[in-house]
C-alpha cells in the first residue's frame, strides 16, 4: 500500500488534535475588521461578493414529488442569502436517473431535488436564483453523476436492480451486495446529461455549476483509481470521465460559465485503517486510491478542460468522519490541504482558461470569523465555505461584519439535525437554531402576544432559556428557575472535554443571551432555586413551561454504591474524582459514556473501556460522530465491549456477561454505517445468545447508562393546578438531544 506522508501526518493528528497545532477556537473578535473576508473576488465572468461561500448540505425532502424545489427549499436559502453569504451552492443534485438505480424509491418518487426531469422543475429553480440575487448572493447548482455505491441498495428489492459503479464495488450499506460496473456506454449518457444540466441551469439564470467529485460518490468512484479498476474502454483512464464532464458543460455553456468542482486530496483509506485494509473484505479492493501528486496532476486537467475553482477536503464515506467533521474534529482541520493545492497551482503557474488564477476554497469547521480571516490573511485559501454554521446562525456573514461575534449561535457539531435527520427520513435541521428548514412557516420576527403573561420557566438548560428568549420577544415577563449555581443544564456536563469545544463555545452563547435577557427587566433568574410547587402556585403565575431535564438511570447492580463509582457527568465535570484511578470501566456506550472514555484517554492518560448491552457502540448517533470517536478510541488502545451486561461492581473488578457469538458485530467498525431500525438487512447474520460471565480489571467504575425524564415537577404542578396552563418540554418530556429540545422550546414559547 502507498501512503502520503501529510496525509498520514494529519489523519494521526486528529485524536489528540490539541497536541498538534490546532487552536480551541472562540467567536472572539481580534482581527476584527475582517477586511479580507468581505473583500470581493472574480470567478470567470462572475464577482462575488465576499470570500463565503455556503456549503452545500444535502437538500433532501425539500422538493416536491416531481423534484421541484419547494416553499421550504426556497425559504431556507432566502434566509442564508439575506445573511450576507457571497455564493450559495445547492446541495447535490443528480442527474443520471435511469442509470444510478440507487436514486429512485418506490413508486418513481426519490427525495432529490430535480434539474433533469421536465420544464415542470424549472420554475423552483429559477425562483431560487432570482431570490439569491436579490440579496446580492450568487447561486451555484451542485451536479452529482450519481451515487453509485454509496446510495441506496434497496434498489435490489424494489426494482430488482444492482446499484451500479466504476467497477464491481461492495456497496457501503450492505458490503454483501455488489454494485455493478457500469458501461462506457452508460457513463457517456452521464456526461450529455451533465452538459443538458448545466445548460438548464445557466438558462434558470443559475450562476454556474458545482460538480460533486469528492466523498466517494459516483465521480469518484469513475475518477479515482480506488473504486475504477477498469481494464479497457475510455473510462479505463480514471481522469476522463471528469474531463469529459468539463468539456461537455463548456460546449453547451460556453467559456464564461463559472464551474466549480468539489474534490478530495485524498481518500485517506490507507493512511486511516493501515493494515485493516489488507485484512477486510469490504477495504480490501480500495488500497490504490489516487495519491496526492496523482490528484494534483487530475486538478490540472480538469483546469485546462475548463474548471474555475475548487474546494479541497479529505476522506471519503469510508471514513465519513473526515469529509464530515464531526464536533469532536479540530477546527480549520483541512486548511493545510487547502494550502497545499494553492502552493501547488502558484508554484505550477495555473491559470484557468479566463486567465484568473484559480480559487482555493478552504472547508472543515471554520465557523469562527477569526479563524476564517487569519486562514486567508495567511494565504492558506482564497474563500472560505461555511456549510453547518450557516444552519446554526444564517445572519453569521451579516453579524460577523459588524463585529457582533458574540451574537453568532455556534454550531456544535452535532450533526443531529443536518445529517442525522435526513438519514432517519426527514429533512436538514438544526439544533441550535429551531427556524432552520422551517422560514416558510415561522417568521424572522417573534409575533408579539395579544395578551402578556406572566411565566415560570422551570429549567436554565437549552430548552428552558430558549423557550425565555421567544417569550419575551412575544412581550411576556418571565421567571426562571435553576436549581444548579450557573445555567447550562446537561452541557455543563457536555462541555469540559476537549473535543466538546462547540458545546463550550454554545454555552458561551446562552450565557450572553441570558444576560440580554436581564437587561430588558423582563427575565428574572433564581439561580440555586429548586421549583416547588407551593412556591410557584403562590406566584400566580399564568403560564408554566417544565424544562427540568433529566436525572441519570441508576439500575439494581451489585456493588452499584460502592465508593469507587461515578457517574459520568460528575467525572466530566471533575475529573478529579478519578484521579488515583487507572483502569476505568466505562458502563454504558452511548455518547456521554464514549466520550468520557475518549476524555480519560486522552485528556488524562487513563486506561478506560466500555461496556455497552446493545450490539452497537454509540448507536443513533450520526455516523460522522461515532466514526471518529471510535476509531481513535482504537487508535488508543480503548477496549470497546459490545453486547455486554454489567452482573457486578467490585473494589478492584467488574463482573460482566459478555456475548461471545461468531455474529456479535465488530465494535470498531466504522467503514460501514449502522443501517436505520426501519431497514431490514435480509443478508444480517443475527447473533445468538451466548454469553460468558468474565471478571475485568477494574480500579473505577464510571456509569453512563443514560437518562430518564425528570418529569416529577411537572405532574404535580398540574394536580395542584399551579396555572392555567402547565407544559413540558426538552429532556423532562422526553431524554434525547439538544436538537428535539429546543425544537420543542421555541415551537410551545410562541405558541404562549
Amino acid at each position: 500500500m502507498k501512503f502520503d506522508k501529510k496525509v498520514q501526518e494529519l489523519v494521526d493528528s486528529y485524536g489528540d488534535w490539541w497536541n498538534h497545532g490546532f487552536d480551541i477556537p472562540k467567536m472572539t473578535k481580534k482581527l476584527y475588521p475582517y477586511t479580507h473576508l468581505f473583500s470581493p473576488i472574480k470567478i470567470n465572468s462572475i464577482t462575488i461578493k465576499n470570500r463565503i461561500v455556503m456549503g452545500p448540505m444535502g437538500n433532501i425532502n425539500m422538493c416536491d414529488e416531481t423534484g421541484r424545489p419547494n416553499a421550504k427549499m426556497l425559504k431556507y436559502f432566502e434566509a442564508r442569502a439575506a445573511g450576507g453569504v457571497g455564493l450559495i451552492t445547492s446541495g447535490l443534485i443528480p442527474i443520471s436517473y435511469g442509470i444510478d438505480k440507487s436514486l429512485i424509491e418506490l413508486g418513481d418518487l426519490t427525495y432529490f431535488p430535480r434539474i433533469d426531469r421536465s420544464r415542470t422543475v424549472f420554475a423552483g429553480w429559477r425562483d431560487l436564483a432570482e431570490i439569491c440575487h436579490a440579496q446580492g448572493a450568487k447561486f451555484f447548482i451542485q451536479l452529482t453523476p450519481g451515487l453509485g455505491r454509496v446510495g441506496n441498495p434497496q434498489c435490489l428489492i424494489t426494482q430488482k436492480k444492482f446499484p451500479r459503479s466504476a467497477s464491481n464495488n461492495p456497496s457501503w450499506y450492505i458490503p454483501q451486495i455488489p454494485c455493478l460496473r457500469l458501461s462506457d456506454h452508460s457513463l457517456k449518457k452521464i456526461v450529455k446529461n451533465a452538459g443538458q444540466a448545466a445548460a438548464d441551469a445557466k438558462a434558470s439564470n443559475i450562476d454556474g455549476v458545482y460538480l460533486h467529485g469528492h466523498e466517494g460518490y459516483l465521480l469518484e468512484q469513475i475518477t479515482n483509481p480506488a473504486f475504477n479498476r477498469r481494464k479497457l474502454g475510455r473510462y479505463a483512464n480514471y481522469e476522463q470521465f471528469g474531463i469529459d464532464i468539463i468539456k461537455e458543460i463548456r460546449k453547451r455553456c460556453g467559456a464564461k460559465y463559472p464551474i466549480m468542482y468539489r474534490i478530495d486530496l485524498s481518500l485517506a483509506l490507507n493512511e486511516t485503517y493501515k493494515d485493516t485494509m489488507n485484512k477486510t473484505k469490504s477495504l480490501k479492493k480500495f488500497r490504490n486510491g489516487r495519491s496526492i501528486e496523482q490528484t494534483l496532476k487530475y486538478m490540472e486537467h480538469l483546469v485546462e478542460a475548463g474548471v474555475d475553482i475548487f474546494d479541497v477536503d479529505l476522506g471519503c464515506y469510508d471514513n465519513w468522519w473526515l469529509p464530515h467533521p464531526p464536533s469532536s474534529m479540530p477546527a480549520g482541520c483541512f486548511l493545510e490541504i487547502a494550502k497545499m493545492v494553492k502552493e501547488h497551482f502558484a508554484t505550477a503557474k495555473i491559470k484557468a482558461n479566463s486567465g484568473l488564477e484559480v480559487p482555493i476554497v478552504g472547508v472543515g469547521k471554520l465557523g469562527y470569523p477569526d479563524l476564517a480571516e487569519k486562514s486567508l490573511r495567511d494565504n492558506k485559501c482564497d474563500m472560505v465555505m461555511l456549510a453547518r454554521p450557516l444552519l446554526a446562525d444564517p445572519e453569521w456573514p451579516n453579524k460577523a461584519y459588524r463585529g457582533e461575534n458574540e451574537d453568532i449561535i455556534p454550531c456544535i457539531g452535532c450533526q443531529e439535525g443536518c445529517l442525522n435527520e435526513f438519514v432517519e427520513g426527514g429533512h436538514p435541521q438544526c439544533a441550535v437554531n429551531p427556524r432552520t428548514a422551517f422560514e416558510e412557516e415561522l417568521s424572522k420576527e417573534i409575533p408579539p402576544a395579544d395578551i402578556k403573561k406572566k411565566v415560570a420557566v422551570i429549567g436554565a438548560g437549552p430548552a428552558g432559556i430558549t423557550a425565555a428568549e421567544v417569550l419575551i420577544k412575544r412581550g411576556h415577563t418571565v421567571t426562571i428557575f435553576e436549581k444548579n449555581k450557573v445555567i447550562g443544564g446537561q452541557l455543563l456536563a457536555g462541555s469540559k472535554a476537549k473535543i466538546k469545544y462547540g458545546i463550550a463555545n454554545y454555552l458561551i452563547y446562552l450565557e450572553h443571551v441570558v444576560n440580554k435577557l436581564k437587561a430588558t427587566g423582563k427575565l428574572t433568574l433564581l439561580l440555586n432555586t429548586e421549583a416547588k410547587v407551593e412556591n410557584i402556585k403562590a406566584e400566580n403565575f399564568d403560564s408554566i413551561i417544565v424544562s427540568s431535564g433529566a436525572h441519570n438511570n441508576k439500575f439494581t447492580i451489585k456493588g452499584i454504591d460502592n465508593k469507587n463509582v461515578f457517574f459520568a457527568v460528575d467525572v466530566l465535570i471533575d475529573p478529579q474524582l478519578v484521579k488515583n484511578y487507572n483502569k476505568i470501566a466505562v458502563v454504558g456506550g452511548g455518547v456521554v459514556g464514549t466520550e468520557t472514555a475518549y476524555m480519560l484517554a486522552y485528556e488524562f492518560n487513563k486506561q478506560p473501556f466500555v461496556i455497552e448491552m446493545d450490539k452497537y457502540i454509540m448507536n443513533h448517533v450520526c455516523t460522522a460522530n461515532r466514526g471518529h470517536i471510535i476509531h481513535y478510541l482504537q487508535e488508543k488502545n480503548v477496549k470497546l465491549y459490545n453486547m455486554t451486561r454489567c452482573l457486578e461492581m467490585k473494589e478492584h473488578s467488574i463482573v460482566v456477561a459478555q456475548n461471545i457469538d461468531k455474529n456479535v458485530p465488530n465494535p470498531y467498525l466504522t467503514w460501514n454505517p449502522i443501517l436505520p431500525e426501519n431497514v431490514n438487512n435480509p443478508l444480517a447474520k443475527n447473533p445468538k445468545d451466548k454469553y460468558v460471565t468474565k471478571e475485568l480489571e477494574a480500579d473505577a467504575i464510571v456509569l453512563a447508562m443514560g437518562v430518564s425524564p425528570n418529569c416529577k415537577l411537572y405532574y404535580d404542578l398540574v394536580a395542584a393546578n399551579a396555572a392555567p396552563e402547565i407544559n413540558l418540554i426538552g429532556d423532562a418530556f422526553k431524554s434525547a438531544k439538544v436538537h428535539q429540545a429546543t425544537r420543542a422550546a421555541y415551537r410551545k414559547a410562541r405558541s404562549i
